[in-house]
């Protein structure tokens, strides 16, 4: 069954909030299909290696948001199509890369919210290293595990609480 998606913008969520809001600085681009989306948050520490990437996404989503901190590199793709798919299928309501994706025109199609510094063909090698479920900063914020994301087309903001 598709995720409805609720109907909100970070424009109006800063007006609602202000200053309880962290808000992104606008420095990542849309790759998925969905421009808006929203959901707790769980987070990976990871460098050029996405293995846990794939064993995080073959977990039930739950309408969460996997937010990625790749460090920022930009020599290698977190996640591609197939990545993407997986998390589609098991009820992802979005993901932000803290570096590249690969596979767009694909990504694009797919019915998710995807977010990334940009893209990049080289996929990474599968080491498994890193870390799940810790609090990451980049971006001017400070992503949580079970914090909120709040995504559109004007930028990203995250929560401590659910705001709908």
């Amino acid at each position: 069954m598709p995720r409805i998606i609720p109907h909100f913008g970070t424009a109006d969520l800063c007006d609602q909030h202000g200053d309880t809001l962290q808000v992104s600085t606008p420095v990542f681009k849309h790759f998925g299909g969905h421009s808006r989306f929203c959901g707790p948050i769980s987070t990976l520490r990871i460098f050029e290696d996405n293995g846990l990437v794939r064993q995080r996404l073959e977990s039930a989503g739950e309408g969460r948001v996997l937010v990625i901190d790749g460090a920022g590199s930009l020599r290698f793709a977190l996640l591609g199509d197939q990545l993407a798919e997986l998390a589609v299928k098991n009820d992802w309501a979005g993901i932000l890369v803290h570096g590249c994706i690969r596979d767009s025109e694909l990504i694009s199609s797919l019915p998710i919210g995807v977010m990334a510094l940009g893209t990049h063909p080289r996929k990474t090698v599968k080491r498994n290293q890193g870390e799940i479920d810790v609090t990451v900063g980049f971006s001017g914020v400070s992503y949580a595990p079970n914090q909120y994301l709040y995504a559109d087309r004007d930028g990203i903001v995250v929560a401590v609480d659910a705001l709908l």
